[in-house]
C-alpha cells in the first residue's frame, strides 16, 4: 500500500537586506535540502519565492529561511500564502524583476570574509595575491550599485564580463560565488596600477609591493578604495606624518591608524572584547581605542589624544598593502581640509597631486562616495560617531508609518534623511556644508537615494537658522516641488532623533547638550533641558546666556569666550583675578574684547554647552585657541582621563518665566580658587566634568518633581565625550531615571535629519487630522 505524502506550495516574500548577501543561493540550497522544487526571483522590493512539496519539508524550510540566514542578511518581513500545487519539477533562481515604484533594501559594502581572505594569500589559490577578491559574504555593495534590482549590470562591475572559470562560480548553486554580482578574478576582473602625482605610469609588475616599499621609504600614497581615496603614510614615522599633514593642511585633527591585524591592534592599545567585535565586523569601522603607554606610534598622528581610531583592512587590496608593509599606516580621507573624499582616478591626481607622491589606481568604478565609519564602545553599547561605509545605507526602523518626507539636516557633519513606511534611510556623512564641491556631493547622493528606494519627498524638514546651506536646499525643494517646508528647533531635532532610534514614546526630559543651535529665540542654544516628545517640546531649562566676543572668532579662540564669560560674571575684576591664567593674552585685545561685549558689537549671546567646555579648557590652560573643531572639548575631555575626583563646583538656578536658568558664577569662581590654590589642571579638568554631570542631575529631578516625567533622553555633540555620556547614564540611572541615548545614530549633528523627519511626520499628521 503506497502513503500518499500531503503537499503544499507556499508563496513567500522576504523583504529587508536580502539582496546583495547571497540569499538566492541560500534559498537554492534550502529548497534542495528539504527537497522541494519551485523558483526565487529578486524583485525591485522583495525577494520572491515559491516552494512546493511535503508539507513538513515546507514548514522547516520557512522556519530555517529566517533562523540560518545569511549573516549579512536582514529580515525585516516574511508573508506566506498557501496556494494549490502546480507540479514544479525542479527549483531555480529566476531572473530578476524590475518593478515600477518598488524598493529595496541594499546592503552596505562588507568586509572581506575569512575565506577571501585565505585564497589571497594561498599561492595554489587563482586568486593568489588579487585585491579585487570577493564573494557572496564581502565585497563592494552600495559603492558600484546604479540602481535596482541588484544585479550585475546594474552596477559598475558590468564593465567586466566574466572568464569562464568566475562564470561557472557564478552559476554553481553549492559555490559561495553563486550570484556574487561583483565576481572577478585577475584574468576578467579589476586591475590596479601605480603612478606618480603627474598621472605617469611606473608599469609595475607588483603594485602591493611597489606601494609598501614607497610607504616604508616615507613616501605618501594616494589609495582608491571602496568609497573612495585614502591617503596612507607610515604611521610609526613622525616626519612621514608630519609632512602629511603639512600637505593636506591639517595641523592636529587626529588620522585614523590601519593596523593588519588584531595582534598589531592589541600591541598598541587597550582593546575590550566588545571593541574587538566591533573591529572585526563587516561593517569594520574606525573604533576609538586608548592608546599604551609605550606605543611606537608616532606622536603628531593623534596628538595631544590618549584615543586613536583605529581600524583593520577592510578589502583585500588593504590585507596585501598591510602584509607587505608590516607596519601600522595612516589612512586618512583622500581630500584637502572640508572637501568630499575624491572618487574618480582624473579627480585624485588633480586634487590630491599635491598631498600624495604616488596613486595606487584602479578601473573600478565608484558610483557612490562613502567615508569610513567612526565608532566607540562607552556605556556598554556601541556609539554612533560618524555613519557611513558599513552601516549606510541601512535604514533606521521608525515606530510609525511615515509619508515620505526629506530632513535635510544641520549645517555640520551633515546627513540628509528621506523616510519611507516605517524606514528612515539616513545618508552617509556628507560633511560640513561650507564648500560648493560638498554640496555637489549632497545633490548627487540626494538623487542616488530618490532613485534608489523609489521616493519623491511629499514634505521637506530644515533647521529653523535661516542662513544653513540645508535651510537654503530646503527652501528650493519646497518650492520647486510646491511641498509643505516644516522648520525644527535644533535641539529638539536632537531630541526627537535619540526617541525614534530607540523606540521610546510618549514625554521625555531632553538633554541636548552640543555647541551651537538656533533658539526659537533667535539666539544661539546648545545647553538645553526640554521637556519634548516628537510633538513638540517645551523649553524647561538651560544654561544663562553669556557673550561670544566675536561670534565665529570665540569659537575659534575659546580664551575670547573665557573672557567673554568671566567679564559678563564678575566684571573688569573677574579678569583681574584671572590675570595669570590669561598671561598669554596681550592686554590690549583684552580691552577690545571688554568694548565689544560693552558695546555689543558682533557679540552674540549663547547657553551653549560646547562654548563652555571651551572656556574652561582655555582658562585652566588646555587650549587657548583650536585647529579643528571641538579641540579645546577633547584636550580637556583627555586632561581629565583616569583622575577619580568626587567633588564638583557649585551653581545656582534660578527661575524666569517659567524656565530654570543655571547660573556659572559660582562654577567658575571655585575653578579660579582652585587655580590660585594650584589644585593640579586634571583635577580641575575632573572637578569641571563632574559639575556638568551634577547640573544634569539636578535639572532632571526638579523637571521631574515638576511633571512627573521619569524617561531621559541625552543628544547632542557632547555627549561624544566619554566621561559626560558614562557618568550622565551611571548617576541618573542610580537615582531611577529611564535613560536613552545613541547609539546606532550620531549623537552630534550627523543624527538631525533623523529627528527633523519625526518631527515632520508629527506635524503632517497633526494636519491631516486637524488636531
Amino acid at each position: 500500500m503506497t502513503v500518499m505524502v500531503p503537499e503544499e506550495r507556499l508563496a513567500l516574500s522576504v523583504k529587508g537586506i536580502v539582496q546583495g548577501v547571497g540569499f538566492r543561493p541560500f534559498i537554492y540550497q534550502l529548497a534542495m535540502k528539504h527537497k522541494l522544487n519551485g523558483w526565487v526571483t529578486n524583485t525591485s522590493g522583495e525577494v520572491r519565492i515559491e516552494v512546493e512539496g511535503a508539507v513538513e519539508e515546507l514548514n522547516s524550510f520557512s522556519a530555517e529561511l529566517v533562523q540560518d540566514a545569511p549573516p549579512q542578511s536582514h529580515i525585516t518581513n516574511v508573508m506566506s500564502t498557501k496556494l494549490p500545487v502546480i507540479g514544479y519539477m525542479a527549483f531555480e533562481i529566476r531572473p530578476s524583476v524590475a518593478e515600477a515604484g518598488k524598493y529595496q533594501m541594499i546592503s552596505p559594502d562588507l568586509a572581506t570574509c575569512t575565506d577571501c581572505r585565505t585564497e589571497i594569500f594561498d599561492p595554489s589559490n587563482r586568486r593568489f595575491g588579487y585585491p579585487f577578491t570577493n564573494c557572496t559574504n564581502c565585497g563592494p555593495r552600495f559603492t558600484i550599485i546604479e540602481d535596482i534590482p541588484y544585479d550585475r549590470h546594474w552596477t559598475t562591475m558590468n564593465a567586466f564580463l566574466m572568464c569562464p572559470d568566475c562564470q561557472r562560480e557564478y552559476e554553481d548553486p553549492l559555490d559561495r560565488r553563486f550570484h556574487a554580482q561583483p565576481n572577478a578574478c585577475p584574468v576578467c576582473g579589476p586591475k590596479l596600477r601605480l603612478v606618480d602625482k603627474t598621472g605617469h605610469d611606473l608599469e609595475s609588475l607588483d603594485v602591493i609591493s611597489d606601494a609598501a616599499r614607497l610607504l616604508k621609504e616615507g613616501k605618501i600614497v594616494a589609495i582608491r578604495g571602496l568609497g573612495g581615496f585614502l591617503l596612507a603614510c607610515d604611521a610609526v614615522s613622525q616626519a612621514s606624518v608630519e609632512e602629511l599633514r603639512r600637505r593636506k593642511r591639517r595641523p592636529a585633527k587626529p588620522f585614523a591608524v590601519m593596523f593588519q591585524d588584531l595582534t598589531a591592534v592589541e600591541n598598541r592599545c587597550l582593546v575590550d572584547p566588545e571593541e574587538k567585535i566591533l573591529l572585526a565586523s563587516s561593517a569594520a569601522p574606525i573604533v576609538l581605542l586608548k592608546l599604551r603607554n609605550d606605543t611606537d606610534i608616532a606622536p603628531a598622528v593623534a596628538p595631544d589624544l590618549k584615543y586613536l581610531g583605529i581600524m583593520l583592512p577592510y578589502t583585500p587590496m588593504h590585507h596585501l598593502l598591510m602584509a607587505a608593509t608590516g607596519r601600522p599606516l595612516v589612512m586618512t580621507s583622500g581630500n584637502l581640509s572640508e572637501e568630499p573624499i575624491a572618487r574618480d582616478n582624473d579627480e585624485a591626481l588633480s586634487r590630491l597631486r599635491g598631498i600624495a607622491d604616488y596613486f595606487i589606481l584602479h578601473n573600478r568604478e565608484i558610483f557612490s562616495r562613502y567615508d569610513d565609519s567612526v565608532v566607540m564602545y562607552e556605556a556598554g553599547s556601541k556609539r554612533m560617531l560618524r555613519r557611513a561605509r558599513g552601516y549606510a545605507p541601512y535604514p533606521i526602523r521608525l515606530p510609525f508609518e511615515a509619508p515620505q518626507i526629506l530632513g535635510v539636516g544641520a549645517q555640520e557633519k551633515n546627513t540628509f534623511c528621506l523616510t519611507r513606511d516605517d524606514n528612515a534611510f539616513v545618508s552617509q556623512h556628507i560633511g560640513d556644508m561650507e564648500s560648493l564641491e560638498t554640496v555637489e556631493h549632497y545633490e548627487d547622493i540626494f538623487a542616488l537615494y530618490k532613485k534608489m528606494f523609489r521616493i519623491k519627498p511629499e514634505a521637506v524638514a530644515c533647521d529653523l537658522h535661516p542662513d544653513y546651506v540645508t535651510t537654503k536646499l530646503a527652501e528650493n525643494e519646497a518650492f520647486k516641488n510646491d511641498l509643505p517646508l516644516i522648520r525644527v528647533q535644533h535641539h529638539h531635532a536632537h531630541i526627537a532623533s535619540c526617541l525614534v532610534e530607540n523606540n521610546v514614546q510618549g514625554k521625555v526630559i531632553g538633554v541636548a547638550l552640543d555647541g551651537t543651535g538656533y533658539g526659537a529665540d533667535g539666539k544661539i542654544w546648545g545647553g538645553e533641558f526640554l521637556v519634548a516628545d516628537t510633538q513638540g517640546y517645551e523649553r524647561a531649562a538651560h544654561l544663562e546666556y553669556l557673550p561670544l566676543p566675536g561670534g565665529e572668532a570665540a569659537v575659534k579662540k575659546p580664551y575670547r569666550t573665557a573672557i567673554g564669560y568671566l567679564y559678563r560674571l564678575f566684571g573688569a575684576e573677574g579678569l583681574t583675578r584671572a590675570a595669570s591664567c590669561l598671561r598669554d593674552v596681550e592686554g590690549s585685545e583684552i580691552d577690545l574684547i571688554k568694548q565689544q561685549i560693552d558695546r555689543r558689537l558682533n557679540t552674540p549671546e549663547t547657553s551653549s554647552a560646547g562654548r563652555l567646555f571651551d572656556a574652561v579648557a582655555a582658562l585652566i590652560g588646555v587650549r587657548r585657541s583650536i585647529q579643528y573643531d571641538a579641540q579645546a572639548a577633547i584636550e580637556l575631555e583627555m586632561t581629565a582621563e583616569g583622575i577619580d575626583s568626587g567633588t564638583a563646583y557649585p551653581f545656582d538656578i534660578d527661575v524666569k518665566g517659567g524656565v530654570r536658568v543655571i547660573r556659572l558664577a559660582k562654577l567658575f569662581q571655585a575653578i579660579l580658587d582652585d587655580m590660585t590654590a594650584g589644585v593640579a589642571v586634571p583635577e580641575v579638568a575632573a572637578r569641571f566634568h563632574n559639575t556638568m554631570v551634577d547640573i544634569t542631575l539636578n535639572i532632571c529631578e526638579a523637571i521631574k518633581q515638576d511633571t512627573g516625567i521619569n524617561t531621559v533622553a541625552l543628544s547632542g555633540g557632547c555627549f561624544m565625550n566619554r566621561r559626560l555620556l558614562r557618568q550622565s547614564i551611571d548617576l541618573l540611572t542610580e537615582s531611577g531615571f529611564d535613560v536613552y541615548a545613541h547609539m546606532d545614530v550620531p549623537t552630534n549633528d550627523g543624527g538631525i535629519s533623523l529627528g527633523q523627519v519625526a518631527v515632520a511626520a508629527e506635524s503632517l499628521k497633526r494636519r491631516e487630522t486637524g488636531k
